[in-house]
């Protein structure tokens, strides 16, 4: 719209001055050798209006003309990198459809098209990858991690290829060059930590946490526990005051982590601190109750016979009292003191058609003990079967799932 306006305005322009070059009385003359025009001023301005046009016409012919061969092979250009672009599109869908020949066939034909591009290397490793040929994929990925542009992408491909293989140490190496050249990246952080861990570089994975935390890679309530986790593998390999520095730390970040608990509990009482052991422990019964607690539990109050244990137990419940380990732990120690009815007690209440195999093997020990009620028992026997088959059935489908 604004283009018709701006053409009428200059036609209306146009019109104007010829109106007005065409009222004012004169003549232009002008001479050149033997050769004399006399002519209005509007005649003289119209011809000299005519002369440009053409020249400027015959300027962009000119232009044109010179310009035809580049234009051809531009033309060429566009129309081979199109076609290069469709065949890299078809490719990639193929990859993703699992089309081993047809995501190779595409890959070469990209690969002719567009010459050394980014994403035709790549095209080209996936399909290598989904052919089978492991040697092939990693010279495309060798040559991208050789050129800047496509360095992070050959990097993964190989870092993939060697934890395919189980090859922990390539694949540390391979990953902290990765790391190298994208710090900010969340699958790439989260990776070169499970190295770490893998290889037992407990000091390493830790500093890495810090680092992605102080960058917000990742956030601090996902590197709480995982921090935690750490200190407690590197107490392990650790003894003295340094371990149960080490420790205590672990059980201060993540109070609900039982192995650090139990760890720190067990260092405790082998100095004779059984009291803040005990104290530990309830803590963190609290928070995750869990049967290797409960031993420690056990050792830390010193108990020597199974009545001992049973009050011990019942002291624990306390620090969770709905939770059915601490039902279990109670009717467990209930049992070795032949204690039936506390023992019946804690486990009847947790004994419905969702309990596990451990309570209905508790079940049937106590059907046992104190009646003498074998096929009581071996009911509660067959369904405790019952559960852990479905349970090991269940497991590589939820795997697969994941």
């Amino acid at each position: 719209m604004f283009r018709w306006f701006a053409l009428i305005a200059l036609l209306a322009i146009a019109a104007g001055l010829a109106g007005t070059l065409a009222s004012v009385p004169g003549t232009m003359l002008l001479e050149w050798g033997d050769y004399r025009i006399a002519t209005s001023v509007a005649v003289f301005a119209l011809a000299l209006l005519v002369l440009l046009v053409v020249v400027a016409l015959l300027y962009r012919m000119w232009r044109a003309v010179r310009r035809a061969p580049q234009s051809l092979i531009d033309m060429r250009q566009e129309r081979r990198q199109r076609r290069g672009f469709e065949a890299l599109s078809r490719g990639l869908v193929a990859v993703a459809a699992g089309d081993a020949d047809a995501a190779d066939k595409q890959a070469r034909r990209a690969a002719h098209l567009l010459d050394d591009r980014p994403l035709t290397m790549l095209l080209q490793a996936q399909s290598a990858q989904l052919r089978g040929d492991e040697l092939a994929a990693t010279k495309f990925f060798t040559a991208m991690r050789s050129q800047s542009e496509t360095a992070f992408l050959g990097l993964r491909g190989l870092l993939s290829q060697a934890m395919k293989r189980q090859d922990w140490q390539q694949s540390l190496r391979l990953a902290e060059e990765a790391y190298q050249l994208n710090p900010k990246s969340e699958w790439l952080v989260r990776t070169l930590y499970d190295l770490n861990k893998e290889t037992g570089r407990w000091t390493e994975a830790e500093q890495l946490l810090d680092r992605s935390t102080t960058a917000k890679v990742l956030s601090a309530a996902d590197t709480g526990p995982e921090r935690a986790e750490l200190l407690y593998r590197k107490s392990l390999e650790t003894t003295g005051e340094d371990a149960l520095r080490i420790v205590r730390k672990a059980v201060d970040i993540d109070p609900g982590h039982v192995g650090a608990a139990a760890r720190l509990a067990r260092l405790l009482i082998a100095e004779g601190r059984h009291r803040k052991a005990v104290g530990i422990i309830e803590r963190t019964w609290a928070k995750q109750p869990d049967p290797e607690l409960a031993e420690v539990y056990w050792t830390a109050k010193e108990c020597t016979d199974a009545l001992k244990k049973v009050k011990a137990a019942q002291q624990l419940k306390l620090c969770n009292p709905d939770h059915p380990e601490s039902r279990i732990t109670v009717a467990t120690a209930a049992l070795e003191a032949q204690l039936w009815g506390e023992a019946r007690s804690n486990l009847e209440s947790i004994a419905g058609e969702d309990a596990s195999p451990r309570v209905c093997r508790l079940m049937a020990t106590l059907e046992e003990a104190e009646n003498g009620d074998a096929a009581r028992a071996r009911m509660w026997l067959l369904r405790a079967a019952r559960e852990d088959s479905a349970s090991a059935t269940a497991s590589p489908t939820t795997e697969a799932a994941a």
